[in-house]
Formats: C-alpha cells, sequence, structure tokens
C-alpha cells in the first residue's frame, strides 16, 4: 500500500488536498480520459494524517515564511513516520494590512485557531477600507519529503478581495470573506470542486504532481 501522511491534524485541510491530488491525477493534462486509459495511479493510496500518529510531538511553527514551515513539518513527518510526506504552509495576506495575517493565519485571532474569531478580527480591522482597497491573496506552499530528505517545494497563489461580512457555506478557515471577481463568488460559495481546481493549494499541488507520479510509478514497477 502506497501511503502519504500530510502533516496536518486539521481535518479540512486533510480532505482537500486529498481530494486535489485524486482531481489532479484523475485529470493530469486538465480534460476526462479517454475510453481505454490507464486508471489513475493514485486511486491505491492511502492517505493519512497526524491525527493517525497520536504520539507525534506537536511542531513548532517558528519559521519566517510559508516556505520554512512546510520544510520543517514535512521532514519532521516524514522522519516521525518513516513514510512520504507531504506538509502544506498556507496563509491569507491582505494588502492593506501589509500582508498580515500571513504565516500567522491559523492563530490570528488566538491560539485556539476559531475560524470564526479570526474571521471576525479581520472584519473588525478592515472596517471603513473601501472594495477597491480590500485585496487580498491566499499563498500555499507544499513540501514534499521523504525520511531525511525533501524532494520538492512547490508554491501557489489566488487573487480576490476580502468581503464586508461572510458568505457561503462550503470550506474552512478564511474562504467566506475570500471574494473571486471572476466567478462572483466567494471561496464559501463556490462548488468545493471548482475551488479545488483554481485555488492556491491546488496551484502548489499541481507543481509537485509530477513528482508525485514518479514516486508512485516507481514503486509499482519496483514490485
Amino acid at each position: 500500500m502506497f501511503k502519504i501522511v500530510l502533516a496536518t491534524k486539521n481535518l479540512n485541510k486533510k480532505r482537500e488536498i486529498e481530494e486535489i491530488i485524486r482531481l489532479k491525477d484523475i485529470y493530469p493534462v486538465k480534460s476526462p480520459p479517454r475510453r481505454g486509459a490507464a486508471k489513475p495511479l493514485f486511486n491505491g493510496v492511502r492517505f493519512l494524517s497526524l491525527a493517525d500518529y497520536p504520539s507525534f510531538p506537536e511542531i513548532e511553527e517558528d519559521g519566517k515564511d510559508f516556505r520554512e514551515n512546510a520544510i520543517k513539518k514535512a521532514l519532521a513527518t516524514a522522519n516521525f513516520t518513516q513514510e512520504l510526506a507531504l506538509a502544506d504552509d498556507s496563509g491569507l495576506e491582505v494588502e492593506v494590512l501589509k500582508g498580515e495575517p500571513g504565516i500567522h493565519s491559523a492563530r490570528f485571532a488566538g491560539e485556539k485557531k476559531d475560524d470564526r474569531a479570526n474571521i471576525k478580527k479581520l472584519l473588525e480591522l478592515l472596517k471603513g477600507v473601501p472594495q477597491e482597497k480590500r485585496q487580498a491573496k491566499f499563498r500555499c506552499v507544499i513540501a514534499l519529503a521523504k525520511p531525511g530528505r525533501v524532494i520538492k517545494v512547490a508554491e501557489g497563489v489566488c487573487k480576490g478581495f476580502i468581503t464586508f461580512e461572510p458568505k457561503g457555506n462550503f470550506g474552512f478557515g478564511y474562504d467566506p470573506v475570500f471574494f473571486l471577481p471572476s466567478y462572483n463568488k466567494t471561496f464559501a460559495e463556490l462548488d468545493p470542486q471548482i475551488k479545488n481546481q483554481i485555488s492556491h493549494r491546488a496551484k502548489a499541488i499541481e507543481k509537485i504532481n509530477q513528482s508525485l507520479q514518479n514516486i508512485k510509478l516507481a514503486l509499482r514497477n519496483a514490485k
């Protein structure tokens, strides 16, 4: 069994990463496979998370940026589990707030990682700021590692605006207040399958997809 351990205890993030990876695998060239095409490689993959390893020690995310944190989490997870590990470090950067909350996105309103509290604090800080000055971007850095070595690091960015109030019931984190003009919807209003094709996380995973494919093929051929 081919395993990928996702370096997170956030089950919403685990579910989204897993769905993106499977989507990229099924549609590797952004079009449905033709009749008779080979089965997607990741049908036989078991995705795990740090929730499956109760004794895993807490990782201090003390990097100066998303890249440092992603690499640290990927290596720590790979070394502990002795499996292939994939770490995501991502967050929201608001232009008028000089890039905040940035790497502090999950704990913006405190250590409890409360999505509603984070959104409330963000909207309070932006009170009175007009729509045209509420530009923001989601940034994601993905690190893929095996025990002792980083294999690949990639970054994805998705640009939008911060709304004046939360809208939508899908997604998690800041999705209800992140507005995409091209769709006239927030991330939380978008169908999850559409979000998983265009998001910052999807763009980063797209860049490491070939590395994942190569590893799976090498393991398959070695049997």
